[in-house]
């Protein structure tokens, strides 16, 4: 990803980028059921790294099974790449955790740019103390493997009902998760911060008065004109 790219995305919302992703047909790229465990952070962007987990069959998850250093979960924070996202398919199940603030600890030290799962997080408390970026659907206490067995490291997975790809670009802000088809993360990203930048005009316009009616969409003439002047104004 090109670091012009991050730059935009960094800034933009979630909501502005579904919209784009809306304009080119794509319907199915917010994860669904999944929150940040800290909405006070920045936003969260990165290429996707996946690790996806099936049913757990209570004779091949034993807890002496964390033992081996092949293990695909220890693998998966451990090989995850400096800026990526690790994105995990937990088949939206939260009743046993996808992972716990020792494994998010590490990812954060690696310089893993967050951590998103479709279903829970254990130690959610000390997680969301971290300052690091990680989405769950809900707290859950029980070790992942009551429920969870690790499988695949990156390769497509679905999680919140969203295919994701490994590289698919993966921003998170405060409402939720976007992923973006990497081949379109550059030219969404720049699309993104003009919408960005026209939706806050609009918004300083509607709270001085203004009727949405022609302002948007800008149907009424004018409404471009007054666009690039407060543009200006506002040296963006």
């Amino acid at each position: 990803m090109h670091p012009e790219t991050r730059a935009r995305l960094a800034g933009v919302s979630t909501a502005t980028l579904c919209t784009a992703l809306f304009k080119r047909g794509l319907r199915n790229q917010f994860i669904q059921d999944v929150r940040p465990l800290n909405a006070s952070l920045p936003n969260m962007v990165g290429p996707a790294f996946t690790l996806r987990y099936i049913p757990a069959r209570e004779d091949l998850n034993t807890i002496k099974v964390f033992e081996d250093r092949s293990h695909p979960q220890r693998v998966a924070v451990e090989t995850c790449p400096e800026g990526a996202v690790l994105v995990m398919d937990s088949r939206k199940d939260a009743r046993a955790a996808s992972a716990g603030s020792i494994l998010v600890t590490r990812l954060m030290k690696r310089g893993v740019a967050g951590v998103v799962t479709d279903g829970g997080l254990r130690d959610s408390p000390e997680i969301a103390e971290l300052g690091f970026a990680a989405y769950h659907q809900r707290p859950s206490a029980p070790t992942n493997l009551t429920l969870h067995q690790a499988l695949d490291i990156n390769a497509p997975i679905g999680c919140g009902d969203v295919a994701v790809f490994p590289g698919d670009i993966v921003v998170g802000d405060r409402e939720g998760v976007v992923v973006i088809p990497a081949h379109l993360a550059d030219e969404i990203a720049a699309e993104a911060v003009e919408m960005t930048a026209f939706e806050d005009f609009v918004a300083a316009q509607v709270r001085q008065g203004a009727s949405i009616l022609g302002l948007y969409p800008p149907t009424d003439p004018g409404t471009k004109d007054k666009f690039a002047a407060w543009r200006k104004e506002q040296g963006r």
